[in-house]
């Protein structure tokens, strides 16, 4: 085990028209924390954006439809459930900053307590403090 970065996790990985304005609105408007950018002027070739409770997102620019791509994902089309322990505090922050709401802050038959927005590239973002299961056997 490397000990010098975090235990393997699971990373989701989208593409975005405007990745830099992405990642401004992902940082401002809903917390993420931007660890690592690369890429020259408008274009990023990668991005990391921590969540500070653990886990991220990896982003980058869309590339042209004729350009070999080993990831043609499509922007706009993402979808996340991020777990928070102050799904109000967020959702205040989220709404300030203009983000579009697609459910508002809401308490679940589950008990769980959360919200759902879209980002400036028209992804999905939903955000609650459902920690889902525990996990069967080990």
């Amino acid at each position: 085990m490397n000990d010098n970065g975090p235990p393997p996790q699971v990373w989701p990985t989208l593409r975005a028209r405007d990745a830099r304005g992405l990642i401004r609105f992902l940082a401002d408007a809903l917390g993420f924390e931007e660890t690592v950018v690369y890429g020259e002027g408008d274009r990023v070739d990668h991005a990391q954006l921590s969540w500070p409770a653990g886990g991220g997102v990896m982003l980058g620019s869309a590339r042209e439809e004729d350009v070999s791509d080993a990831w043609p994902l499509r922007p706009g089309t993402f979808g996340a459930y991020v777990v928070t322990d102050d799904p109000g505090g967020l959702f205040a922050r989220a709404t300030a900053a203009g983000a579009k709401v697609l459910q508002e802050l809401h308490d679940t038959d589950y008990g769980s307590r959360g919200f759902a927005v879209l980002d400036p590239e028209g992804n999905r973002w939903s955000f609650g403090t459902y920690r889902g299961e525990p996990r069967r056997g080990g």
